[in-house]
């Protein structure tokens, strides 16, 4: 693999930001590909790398950011004739450019460890560091009276975190039952965390959200926290409250019925962006996450596989629209 590609691969690991490696595995000819190039996705849909010319990476874009959402590896054959490559664990997809050739991928996710930020220092927070820790998550505690020998498993005990310290997509629960409860939402928010849970009634969460809306939080925001954490399991003592809560995180992480239900029942949804689109030229899906080929047609963006198809459809738009408004972006 290029040098380029393995230092930013490991400048987003230490940033603890997710990619997808996309390595050549098989080819044929007269692809002009060869096994063991390789390209590096972004979560943004950045492309870096080469395994393949501009209809080959509006696809490997696509499957590695959903690669990357669901953490599963792929192995993908773009084929002028997909029909014909059919295999077992392998996924097909069209290549429309006029060079033709046969080209399997291997695409590999690579998530960072989750992180738990614990904010408090109550038992059900000690017993949910305990949990996190055996669990594999990177464990922070943040309390100005924490006492860093009573949380061994934690990787960090800080009085206070900033936004510069505070990771996003974080797993966070705020236990400090106390008047530090708002502080410690607002922070959480801030970075768009995976999971945000409050130790508290109901009640106490009616005053947190009136005085959060008060500070600018959108609702929709506050409308996704887990009041009270952890799922209904009848759990009383601190080591059953701090199983529900991680119960619940890992229903949130791996999207399950659960999670599911509770964001149907939340109020005021924000309706989902689309994320693919069809080039009105070839037909080809295209992601649009990191598009790079796009053209603005009677008020409307268009996105393209590649700078061909772009520029035969900013040619004559006239010519594609019939099949541009069948098309739908999903």
């Amino acid at each position: 693999m290029r040098r380029d590609l393995l230092t930013l691969a490991s400048t987003l690991a230490a940033r603890e930001e997710a990619f997808a490696l996309v390595t050549v595995v098989r080819r044929e000819a007269p692809s002009s590909v060869r096994v063991g190039d390789a390209a590096l996705v972004t979560g943004t849909g950045s492309y870096h790398g080469w395994v393949g010319g501009g209809c080959t990476q509006s696809t490997v874009v696509r499957e590695a950011l959903r690669s990357i959402a669901d953490g599963e590896p792929r192995l993908l054959c773009l084929s002028p004739d997909p029909a014909s490559e059919r295999r077992t664990g392998v996924v097909a997809f069209p290549i429309t450019c006029a060079s033709g050739g046969t080209v399997d991928l291997y695409v590999e996710p690579v998530i960072p460890v989750p992180r738990l930020v614990l904010f408090g220092t109550s038992p059900a927070a000690r017993a949910l560091a305990r949990i996190g820790h055996a669990m594999g998550y990177r464990v922070d505690i943040v309390d100005p009276d924490a006492d860093a020998a009573a949380f061994p498993e934690a990787e960090r005990v800080m009085p206070e975190i900033t936004p510069e310290t505070m990771p996003p997509g974080a797993y966070v629960l705020v236990a400090t039952m106390s008047e530090r409860d708002a502080g410690a939402i607002e922070a959480s928010l801030r970075v768009a965390p995976a999971y945000l849970g409050l130790i508290a009634s109901r009640t106490r969460f009616a005053e947190l959200r009136e005085m959060l809306l008060q500070h600018g939080v959108p609702p929709a925001a506050l409308n996704d926290i887990a009041v009270p954490a952890g799922l209904d399991i009848g759990a009383r003592a601190p080591e059953e409250i701090a199983i529900s809560i991680m119960a619940q995180m890992v229903e949130r992480r791996r999207g399950g019925a659960h999670a599911r239900r509770e964001k149907a029942a939340s109020p005021g949804p924000i309706p989902d962006q689309p994320r693919e689109a069809i080039d009105p030229v070839c037909g080809m899906t295209v992601a649009v996450a990191g598009a790079r080929h796009t053209a603005d047609v009677d008020g409307r963006r268009h996105y393209f596989c590649c700078a061909g198809c772009r520029t035969t459809f900013v040619s004559d738009p006239s010519r594609y629209r019939p099949a541009d408004a069948a098309a739908s972006a999903s």
